[in-house]
């Protein structure tokens, strides 16, 4: 996640509420007691090459059952897991193409992203990592019964992602009542893309990442059930103004706050109140807070 402004346009807040299909239970998200839900941003990704296996498996290693990723699309229209839009900073990609400059995701095919190696950058440890596909990145966490944040990453260079992230989900099973009910959350800085995959599935539950003004949180609580701020964002009327309004299940509306890495941060936003914290140490912050 970036810490940028909310890409929240007019259309966002105009238009009627989506049909709602029945509620879910409240506190969906896996916070049901005093202390925030614990989730591993990009996977355990201070201790394994983000968004990746590896991250996901160091996530399961360390009995973190949250982890939040980023999705977006190829050439050839496959879903990868991957936070840039370039390819540059976590893979190879200059070695291995080194004619292709600026190396964005979308200007390259699966098949030439599945060669690159997303991991020497991290540590040797990690040579020939590679960058998953999303059905590769939900078949690991089915296999560790871990639950998922998913961030539609950069919309608006893929049109249709909303649609297509969906129909993945749906296929890997992803979209079955018990995972709808307490296992998945889609969360976009685009305020157009949330309200799409509200629109598309209404069962499922979203999340708007940002700090949009409270004057405008009403409108967001049509068809976002979370707002997640940066936590330097963030204060206790803040958390509170969100959590007093019901999202379109029915539900409080919960606040995750990111990226947090340090026990004082941690315990500063369980402080304020809010629902989870999304870090790269979920270790450090599960010491600090619970969860």
């Amino acid at each position: 996640m970036h810490a940028r402004a909310v890409a929240a346009s007019t259309t966002a807040l105009l238009g009627t509420a989506a049909l709602l299909l029945p509620l879910v239970p409240a506190r969906a998200a896996g916070h049901t007691g005093p202390h925030p839900v614990v989730v591993a941003h990009r996977g355990a990704s201070a201790y394994a090459p983000e968004n990746t296996l590896a991250a996901v498996d160091k996530a399961a290693a360390l009995d973190v059952e949250w982890v939040e990723n980023d999705v977006q699309r190829t050439r050839d229209g496959e879903l990868v897991v991957l936070h840039d839009d370039s390819l540059q900073r976590t893979t190879d990609v200059e070695e291995v193409f080194p004619d292709r400059s600026p190396w964005k995701v979308k200007d390259f095919t699966a098949a030439e992203i599945a060669r690159l190696d997303a991991g020497s950058w991290f540590g040797p440890a990690y040579v020939g990592t590679r960058v998953p596909t999303l059905e590769q990145f939900l078949e690991r966490m089915e296999r560790h019964d871990q639950k998922l944040l998913l961030e539609l990453k950069n919309p608006q260079l893929y049109p249709g992602i909303e649609r297509e992230t969906l129909k993945v989900l749906g296929n890997e099973g992803w979209l079955d009542p018990g995972h709808v009910g307490g296992r998945l959350v889609v969360q976009s800085f685009s305020a157009d893309s949330v309200r799409t995959v509200h629109t598309l599935k209404p069962a499922v539950r979203t999340g708007l990442l940002g700090t949009p003004p409270v004057a405008d949180l009403t409108a967001y609580a049509a068809f976002a059930d979370q707002i997640n701020p940066s936590h330097g964002s963030l204060s206790a009327p803040y958390v509170a103004a969100v959590r007093s309004l019901r999202g379109p299940h029915g539900a409080r509306m919960e606040v995750l706050t990111w990226t947090v890495n340090d026990a004082a941060a941690a315990r500063r936003v369980a402080g304020f109140g809010v629902d989870g914290i999304i870090t790269n140490t979920p270790d450090v912050v599960r010491d600090a807070v619970g969860g």
